[in-house]
């Protein structure tokens, strides 16, 4: 369709190219014709106003078939620059601005979501480890592992393991470590029925992170817990 449109719009150009020169040489030819039977002085005034009359036409349809041919020509190169230029010339300044002519780096969490959006749970949990392999403090990684487990394969012990291994192989952020921790807990006191282990782990937020809000948060939840 495109290519199409091209070729008719090529054709009427040229077409009305055709005419614009055809006309002009008529102007010319009628012009010269004019001044020479009135040089002449032998044809009557009716024959030189038919001969000006017919200048006069000529100069009209060279006029009309000049302003089609501007208007058809600007057209043709807009739809080109347009369609064709323009975003190749944006693609070349977004590539450069943006890219800095360097590949974009692949998400490492990019096969992890779309193993986890098919339903495959295990082909989800290996993608988030080479994830988290590749940026270890990251905690994102960890925390999907853990939810993967706790919610589609229903191991709560498999979930806490992850968590520990997180929370004891690296020297994480406050906020990060902290964030880690509770989560932890929430596992041991709402999937696994163990009190005990989830007040430990409030204890130590509250020893590792003294006079921060994260140790306020620990102690309000021990409170909630009668054990405070």
């Amino acid at each position: 369709m495109k290519w199409g449109l091209y070729v008719v719009l090529v054709l009427v150009t040229l077409f009305c190219w055709a005419n614009f020169v055809k006309a002009g040489k008529e102007v010319t030819e009628s012009q010269q014709k004019l001044e020479q039977v009135r040089n002449d002085g032998e044809e009557s005034e009716e024959v030189i106003k038919g001969l000006d009359s017919k200048v006069q036409n000529a100069a009209g349809n060279r006029f009309v078939n000049g302003l089609l041919l501007t208007f058809l020509s600007a057209g043709l190169i807009g739809i080109v620059f347009v369609i064709h230029v323009l975003p190749m010339l944006a693609h070349r300044v977004t590539h450069a601005v943006y890219d800095s002519g360097e590949e974009v780096e692949k998400d490492p969490m990019h096969d992890a979501r779309s193993k986890v959006a098919q339903g495959d749970w295990e082909g989800a949990i290996e993608a988030f480890r080479q994830a988290a392999a590749a940026d270890p403090l990251n905690r994102l990684p960890y925390v999907e592992i853990s939810k993967i487990q706790l919610e589609q394969l229903e191991d709560p012990s498999s979930a806490v393991q992850t968590l520990r291994q997180a929370i004891e192989g690296q020297e994480w952020q406050e906020n990060d470590a902290a964030y880690l921790m509770f989560r932890l807990a929430g596992i041991y006191d709402e999937h696994m029925q163990d009190r005990t282990s989830a007040a430990t782990i409030m204890q130590q937020v509250m020893e590792q992170f003294p006079e921060s809000r994260h140790s306020a948060n620990a102690r309000h939840k021990l409170h909630e817990w009668g054990l405070v």
